[in-house]
Order: structure tokens, then sequence, then C-alpha cells
């Protein structure tokens, strides 16, 4: 029996960044010489070879002062303290969960470093132990914050402030980390009516809007699994937006609160199944490329 294989080259399969009025970044190859030039620091993604520093990933070249580093266009999350994670539970331990976060190890969640529901700060007992299944169990999701990073690279989290803890209602979407833009704060309630969490680990929460924010000290475990269907509007606003993060991130565009609401205003025109077709996705990037573009340069 014989099957057609299709095999793209490399320049098909990574689609450059979107630019309006600039050109598009270099990209290095693992192998190529960065800079011949002496006097420059060696970072992370390169090594030299003959006096030369050679990218040894395939990214963009950045430079910070004296040091040069090449930033791969695909690669696991490396975490830093203070990032917002999203996460999946994969394993419960002896007082500690084992959360998937998108990097090479597991990254843990100590019993000590949640908060018990109701709001309680006291030590942590056997009994406590005991109910760590009835708190979090394999498969849930969270949203936690970094807070060490060990000498292996895996990660330590915490959710100890009631804007962390259990995810009920809502999509999950995965995007390449590198295309999560780093901001003062991960958590939006945009105008569309849906909260979004945009991980640094390249996981995006999206679920309806809640009232109040959860700040009703239950110790971020509430949810409402057991209570009556998320409305069909809401459900709509969902599926748009995770669509629309799909272009975006498709057409290799940083994710923020206002290129995806930028994106979702953009995305009106058409169906929700018509938005990751070629044509609706490219046209969505495009006009929201040029949106950001003029809002930069009105700043």
């Amino acid at each position: 029996m014989t099957q057609n294989v299709y095999i793209r080259l490399a320049s098909q399969r990574i689609d450059n960044t979107i630019t309006v009025g600039s050109e598009a970044p270099r990209l290095y190859t693992p192998g190529e010489i960065v800079t011949c030039s002496t006097g420059y620091m060696r970072g992370h993604g390169t090594y030299m070879e003959e006096s030369a520093l050679t990218a040894s990933v395939a990214g963009v070249a950045e430079q910070v002062n004296k040091l040069i580093s090449v930033r791969p266009i695909k690669n696991r999350y490396t975490g830093e303290i203070g990032d917002v994670v999203v996460g999946r539970i994969t394993e419960v331990q002896q007082k500690r969960w084992k959360v998937d976060t998108n990097s090479r190890l597991d990254s843990v969640l100590l019993l000590s470093s949640v908060n018990l529901p109701g709001g309680e700060l006291r030590r942590r007992s056997a009994e406590d132990e005991q109910m760590m299944r009835k708190y979090l169990q394999e498969g849930d999701l969270i949203s936690a914050e970094v807070q060490k990073v060990y000498v292996d690279g895996s990660l330590s989290l915490y959710t100890r402030s009631l804007k962390y803890g259990k995810l009920s209602q809502g999509v999950l979407v995965k995007v390449f980390p590198s295309l999560v833009k780093r901001r003062k704060t991960h958590f939006h309630n945009l105008p569309c009516g849906a909260n979004v969490i945009l991980g640094n680990n390249g996981f995006i929460w999206i679920c309806p809007t809640i009232n109040g924010g959860g700040e009703d000290g239950l110790g971020g475990f509430t949810q409402n699994l057991e209570e009556q269907a998320v409305p069909r509007s809401d459900r709509e606003v969902i599926a748009r937006l995770r669509n629309c993060i799909l272009a975006l991130s498709n057409c290799k565009m940083m994710l923020y609160d206002t290129s995806i609401l930028y994106a979702y205003e953009e995305s009106m025109k058409y169906e929700i199944a018509e938005l990751l077709q070629p044509e609706p996705m490219l046209d969505i990037c495009v006009l929201t490329q040029q949106r950001l573009f003029m809002m930069q340069e009105d700043e």
C-alpha cells in the first residue's frame, strides 16, 4: 500500500512574525556565525568556535550591551521567580502535589504553600495531609506563582493569594511560552465578557467573567462544576477568544491583553468556525498588527 507523504520546508513550517512597516527579524540556525567581532559576551543559545560567536539553537539574536544571546523560536518553558503559570495536577505525593507546567520537569506545589479552604492560616497537620486529594486531585487545573527555582530547573509553586487556586469551568489553550508577553499582570477581565489568565508557561485559561473575583474566603478551592451550565452566549465568547488566540499564535504574534482584544474585535465579521481557516486567520492577524503598530506610533 502506498501513501503520499508531504514534507514542508523549514521556511514554510515556521511563519515569521507579521510586521508592518519594518523588516522581519533575522533568524539564525544552529552552527551559523552570529558575529566574529571580539569583545562580546556569550549568552544563552550561543557558543564560541574559532573566536566566532555561533548560534546553538534556531532563533532570533538579542543583544543587551555586550551580551549576545539567541532566543529559540520553540522551546520548553524555563521558569523564573514571580512568573504566573497555569498547570495540571499529575500526582499527589506526601505533603506535595506534582504539577505539569510545560517545563522539562514537573513542578512541585507543597501543602504548606496553599491556602486551606476557609482561608485558615495555621500549621498543616496529619489530617490536612490525609485530605490532600479532596483539595486537589489528578487532572485538576490550577493557577499559581513560581516561588523558587531548584538547581535541577524544577519549580516550586505557591497559591497563597486568593487570586490563585483551582480553576473551574473554562477552556485551556496551549501556545509556545515565548509568545506570551511578560506584563505587570497576567489576569485580565476583558470587556467582551470573559476572564483570561495568560500563563508565562504557554498555558492560557479562558473562563466566563466571575463576579467578585473569587475573593470569597474559600482559599482558592472554589469551583462551579456542579452549578448550572455556562450560558450559550458566554460559550460563544470563549470559543471566539480561543480561536483568536490560536490564530495569533499561528502567525507567531505576541499574546497579551491588547493584541487578543484587537483580534477579537477584528474577528466579529467572521463566524467562529471560520476563524482558523487560512484567509480569515491571516486577515485578522494583519489587521491586528496594523492596529498595534498605530497604537505604538500614537504613544
